[in-house]
């Protein structure tokens, strides 16, 4: 049945609702850690609120940034390939991770964060229950 509706649903749509998803995460992530950091800033009043909607953004841009990019990867390799198996999450953590590590301009870090994303893509891909 999962062969079924993936042929039939883009996987724009699929990226978007994974956006929105792991990117509420995110926000709900900076909701969290935002406090905290602007506490350990000494930040007080408009200049902590300030923070803490800055952090909500950065980590909500951050997390469906990712997850768009994991997302409509794996359905394309999926659709192109026709099988669904550990390769498609290899190739989409790699490019998930260089796309996250780009802003940086090291390569070594593009390098090292699309293998280790793509590492623990395939972890989490094969030990999915189906």
């Amino acid at each position: 049945m999962e062969d079924e509706l993936y042929g039939d649903i883009p996987c724009s749509s699929y990226a978007v609702d994974s956006i929105l998803r792991v990117g509420t995460a995110g926000a709900i992530w900076g909701l969290c850690i935002g406090p905290h950091n602007a506490r350990k800033r000494g930040l007080t009043g408009a200049s902590q609120a300030s923070f803490v909607a800055k952090s909500v953004g950065k980590f909500s841009f951050q997390c469906g940034l990712v997850a768009g990019v994991f997302t409509f990867t794996h359905c394309g390799i999926r659709r192109y390939r026709r099988k669904n198996d550990w390769v498609n999450a290899l190739i989409a953590g790699a490019v998930a991770g260089a796309a996250v590590a780009a802003g940086t301009r090291n390569w070594t870090q593009v390098v090292g964060m699309a293998g280790l994303v793509s590492a623990f893509s395939v972890a989490a891909d094969y030990s999915k229950t189906s």
